[in-house]
Protein backbone atom coordinates (compact mmCIF):
# COMPACT_ATOMS: atom_id res chain seq x y z
CA UNK A 1 0.00 0.00 0.00
CA UNK A 2 1.18 3.55 -0.74
CA UNK A 3 0.63 5.67 2.36
CA UNK A 4 0.61 9.44 1.95
CA UNK A 5 1.98 11.08 5.09
CA UNK A 6 1.34 14.76 5.72
CA UNK A 7 3.34 16.55 8.40
CA UNK A 8 5.60 19.32 9.59
CA UNK A 9 8.70 20.49 7.78
CA UNK A 10 9.85 22.48 10.82
CA UNK A 11 13.28 21.61 12.23
CA UNK A 12 12.50 23.16 15.63
CA UNK A 13 9.93 20.70 17.01
CA UNK A 14 10.35 18.55 20.13
CA UNK A 15 12.29 15.27 19.83
CA UNK A 16 9.20 13.17 20.72
CA UNK A 17 7.64 14.10 17.37
CA UNK A 18 10.79 13.16 15.43
CA UNK A 19 11.14 9.85 17.30
CA UNK A 20 7.52 8.90 16.64
CA UNK A 21 7.80 9.91 12.97
CA UNK A 22 10.83 7.69 12.49
CA UNK A 23 9.02 4.84 14.28
CA UNK A 24 6.05 5.24 11.93
CA UNK A 25 8.37 5.03 8.91
CA UNK A 26 10.13 1.92 10.20
CA UNK A 27 6.83 0.17 10.93
CA UNK A 28 5.49 1.07 7.48
CA UNK A 29 8.42 -0.81 5.92
CA UNK A 30 7.93 -3.83 8.21
CA UNK A 31 4.39 -4.03 6.84
CA UNK A 32 5.55 -3.56 3.21
CA UNK A 33 4.09 -0.08 2.73
CA UNK A 34 5.63 2.67 0.61
CA UNK A 35 5.75 6.36 1.52
CA UNK A 36 4.25 9.15 -0.56
CA UNK A 37 5.10 12.55 0.91
CA UNK A 38 5.96 16.17 0.25
CA UNK A 39 9.68 15.56 -0.10
CA UNK A 40 10.97 17.51 2.91
CA UNK A 41 14.07 16.44 4.84
CA UNK A 42 13.23 18.13 8.13
CA UNK A 43 10.50 17.87 10.76
CA UNK A 44 8.01 15.02 10.61
CA UNK A 45 8.35 14.70 6.85
CA UNK A 46 12.05 14.00 7.14
CA UNK A 47 11.59 11.77 10.19
CA UNK A 48 9.11 9.45 8.48
CA UNK A 49 11.25 9.35 5.33
CA UNK A 50 14.37 8.48 7.36
CA UNK A 51 12.47 5.67 9.07
CA UNK A 52 11.34 4.29 5.71
CA UNK A 53 14.83 4.65 4.22
CA UNK A 54 16.41 2.96 7.26
CA UNK A 55 14.18 -0.05 6.66
CA UNK A 56 14.89 -0.14 2.93
CA UNK A 57 11.37 0.91 1.92
CA UNK A 58 10.18 2.82 -1.12
CA UNK A 59 9.85 6.61 -1.00
CA UNK A 60 7.99 8.83 -3.47
CA UNK A 61 8.67 12.53 -2.94
CA UNK A 62 6.49 15.19 -4.57
CA UNK A 63 7.91 18.72 -4.52
CA UNK A 64 6.99 21.98 -6.25
CA UNK A 65 9.88 23.35 -8.31
CA UNK A 66 9.75 26.71 -6.54
CA UNK A 67 10.77 25.02 -3.26
CA UNK A 68 14.25 24.52 -4.69
CA UNK A 69 14.47 27.94 -6.31
CA UNK A 70 13.16 29.84 -3.29
CA UNK A 71 14.90 27.59 -0.73
CA UNK A 72 11.46 27.11 0.85
CA UNK A 73 12.37 23.71 2.32
CA UNK A 74 15.33 21.41 2.70
CA UNK A 75 14.58 18.45 0.46
CA UNK A 76 14.98 14.75 1.18
CA UNK A 77 17.34 13.62 -1.57
CA UNK A 78 17.12 9.83 -1.05
CA UNK A 79 13.72 9.32 -2.71
CA UNK A 80 13.26 6.35 -5.02
CA UNK A 81 11.01 8.50 -7.18
CA UNK A 82 11.15 12.27 -7.15
CA UNK A 83 8.31 14.16 -8.82
CA UNK A 84 8.52 17.90 -9.43
CA UNK A 85 5.37 19.94 -9.89
CA UNK A 86 4.64 23.49 -10.98
CA UNK A 87 2.15 24.26 -8.20
CA UNK A 88 1.11 23.23 -4.72
CA UNK A 89 -2.26 22.13 -6.10
CA UNK A 90 -0.58 19.82 -8.58
CA UNK A 91 1.59 18.45 -5.75
CA UNK A 92 -1.44 17.63 -3.60
CA UNK A 93 -3.27 16.09 -6.56
CA UNK A 94 -0.37 13.75 -7.37
CA UNK A 95 0.04 12.77 -3.72
CA UNK A 96 -3.67 12.02 -3.46
CA UNK A 97 -3.69 9.98 -6.67
CA UNK A 98 -0.62 7.94 -5.71
CA UNK A 99 -1.93 7.17 -2.20
CA UNK A 100 -4.04 4.27 -0.99
CA UNK A 101 -4.36 5.79 2.49
CA UNK A 102 -3.51 9.01 4.36
CA UNK A 103 -1.77 9.72 7.66
CA UNK A 104 -1.80 13.17 9.22
CA UNK A 105 1.12 13.67 11.59
CA UNK A 106 1.63 16.84 13.65
CA UNK A 107 2.24 19.85 11.46
CA UNK A 108 1.48 23.47 10.74
CA UNK A 109 -0.88 25.31 8.45
CA UNK A 110 0.04 23.28 5.36
CA UNK A 111 -0.69 20.03 7.18
CA UNK A 112 -3.99 21.39 8.52
CA UNK A 113 -4.97 22.37 4.98
CA UNK A 114 -4.00 18.97 3.57
CA UNK A 115 -5.99 17.15 6.26
CA UNK A 116 -9.09 19.30 5.83
CA UNK A 117 -8.96 18.95 2.04
CA UNK A 118 -8.60 15.16 2.08
CA UNK A 119 -11.34 14.94 4.74
CA UNK A 120 -13.62 17.21 2.69
CA UNK A 121 -13.09 15.01 -0.38
CA UNK A 122 -13.94 11.94 1.71
CA UNK A 123 -17.02 13.68 3.13
CA UNK A 124 -18.12 14.46 -0.43
CA UNK A 125 -17.54 10.80 -1.41
CA UNK A 126 -14.80 11.68 -3.90
CA UNK A 127 -12.63 8.91 -2.42
CA UNK A 128 -12.97 6.07 0.07
CA UNK A 129 -9.33 5.85 1.15
CA UNK A 130 -8.75 5.50 4.90
CA UNK A 131 -7.52 8.54 6.85
CA UNK A 132 -5.72 8.40 10.20
CA UNK A 133 -4.51 11.16 12.49
CA UNK A 134 -1.28 10.29 14.30
CA UNK A 135 -2.01 12.24 17.48
CA UNK A 136 1.49 12.29 18.99
CA UNK A 137 1.57 13.93 22.43
CA UNK A 138 -2.11 14.94 22.05
CA UNK A 139 -1.15 17.41 19.33
CA UNK A 140 -4.55 17.30 17.60
CA UNK A 141 -6.73 17.32 20.73
CA UNK A 142 -7.65 21.00 20.24
CA UNK A 143 -8.54 20.49 16.57
CA UNK A 144 -10.73 17.53 17.51
CA UNK A 145 -12.45 19.63 20.18
CA UNK A 146 -13.09 22.30 17.53
CA UNK A 147 -14.66 19.69 15.20
CA UNK A 148 -16.91 18.55 18.06
CA UNK A 149 -17.90 22.18 18.67
CA UNK A 150 -18.79 22.48 14.98
CA UNK A 151 -21.05 19.44 15.44
CA UNK A 152 -22.64 20.89 18.59
CA UNK A 153 -23.42 24.13 16.74
CA UNK A 154 -24.87 22.42 13.67
CA UNK A 155 -22.07 23.13 11.19
CA UNK A 156 -20.93 19.52 10.81
CA UNK A 157 -22.62 16.13 11.01
CA UNK A 158 -21.34 13.82 13.75
CA UNK A 159 -20.92 11.09 11.12
CA UNK A 160 -18.03 13.10 9.68
CA UNK A 161 -15.94 12.02 12.67
CA UNK A 162 -16.37 8.39 11.58
CA UNK A 163 -14.38 9.10 8.41
CA UNK A 164 -11.00 8.95 10.16
CA UNK A 165 -9.18 7.30 13.05
CA UNK A 166 -7.29 9.16 15.79
CA UNK A 167 -4.52 7.40 17.72
CA UNK A 168 -1.06 7.92 19.15
CA UNK A 169 -0.17 4.25 18.60
CA UNK A 170 1.66 3.30 15.38
CA UNK A 171 0.35 -0.29 15.45
CA UNK A 172 -3.29 0.77 15.86
CA UNK A 173 -2.86 3.41 13.15
CA UNK A 174 -1.49 0.96 10.58
CA UNK A 175 -3.98 -1.74 11.56
CA UNK A 176 -6.76 0.78 10.87
CA UNK A 177 -5.36 1.67 7.44
CA UNK A 178 -4.92 -1.98 6.51
CA UNK A 179 -8.25 -3.25 7.82
CA UNK A 180 -10.64 -0.42 7.08
CA UNK A 181 -13.06 -1.48 4.35
CA UNK A 182 -14.47 1.07 1.98
CA UNK A 183 -17.13 2.90 3.98
CA UNK A 184 -19.65 3.61 1.25
CA UNK A 185 -22.50 5.94 2.01
CA UNK A 186 -23.62 9.12 0.33
CA UNK A 187 -22.80 12.79 0.65
CA UNK A 188 -26.01 13.24 2.64
CA UNK A 189 -24.71 10.81 5.26
CA UNK A 190 -21.75 13.08 6.06
CA UNK A 191 -22.58 16.62 5.04
CA UNK A 192 -25.08 19.21 6.21
CA UNK A 193 -26.95 21.14 3.53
Amino acid sequence: MNICVYGAASPSIAPVFIEQGEALGREMVKRSHALVFGGGALGLMGAVARGVREGGGTIIGVVPRFFEHDAAETLFTACDEYIQTDTMRERKHIMEDRADAFVITPGGIGTFEEFLEILTLRQLCRHEKPIAIFNVDGYYDTLLAFLREAIDKGFLKATCLTLFCVTDDVQILLDYLEQTPQAGGSVQDYKEG
